[in-house]
């Protein structure tokens, strides 16, 4: 199963990819949230390294959309405005939804069992204030739904997608009643996976991740100033 977010960059990379890695992951997991300026400077100085590697870091992280390089001011991590998070949603739903419908026909049996102890830890998680561990969870049931499709093309732009927008799905995610909506979600995605219904699947997974009704409403409000 892929790294999560936070993974450390792997040995024997060059300097300037072990910083852009770093600082991938803490825009990812929030650490570095949307606004958040990345001084070069600043930087050279934390990483106890010249200019360069800090420079082609940012470019890289640039080149992803993560940060916006500005002429002699510093970069600022990328803030989504409202409407564009709701057109990425969109489409991450059609996405998690042909995963779902794919690994209705192709999981097997250990990945079944797997998601379900998931869904366990995921409704012990609930009730209590342990928000990062919930999500940790989740992001697990979601990585196994993609692997189980079998489709890798498939899972790549799915989870690179799940990861620009990651920030985002754990503010709503802070919810108690969005926590609880997910069970449920979660179990209707199971019971189509178990009996192999491709289109319940992929209907039940694009509806928990669709930003519909009440999910909207909640999501909107998290940027009251956005357009």
């Amino acid at each position: 199963m892929p790294d999560s977010p936070t993974a450390a960059p792997l040995p024997g990379a060059s300097r300037s990819a072990q910083i852009h890695h770093i600082l991938e992951n803490e825009i990812l997991a929030g650490t570095l949230p949307p606004g958040a300026r990345l001084d070069e400077m600043e930087l050279a100085e934390r990483f106890d390294v010249s200019r360069t590697p800090v420079r082609e870091a940012l470019r890289h992280l640039a080149s992803a959309g993560l940060i916006q390089i500005r002429t002699r001011q510093p970069a600022l991590v990328v803030a989504l405005s409202a409407a564009r998070l709701i057109e990425m949603f969109q489409v991450m739903a059609e996405l998690e939804g042909l995963c779902a419908r794919l690994a209705a026909r192709r999981i097997n049996a250990a990945q079944l069992a797997q998601l379900s102890q998931y869904q366990e830890q995921l409704v012990a998680l609930a009730g209590t204030e342990q928000v990062e561990a919930f999500y940790e969870i989740n992001r697990r049931f979601h990585e196994l739904i993609y692997e189980a499709s079998q489709n890798h093309f498939l899972a790549e732009q799915t989870r690179t997608l799940r990861n620009r927008i990651g920030v985002y799905r754990k503010m709503v995610t802070q919810k108690p009643t969005r926590r609880a909506d997910t069970l449920t979600e979660h179990a209707a995605v199971l019971r189509a996976l178990a009996t192999g219904d491709e289109e319940g699947a992929g209907n039940a997974m694009r509806g928990h991740v669709n930003l519909l009704g009440e999910k909207l409403l909640d999501f909107i409000a998290l940027f009251p100033k956005a357009g």
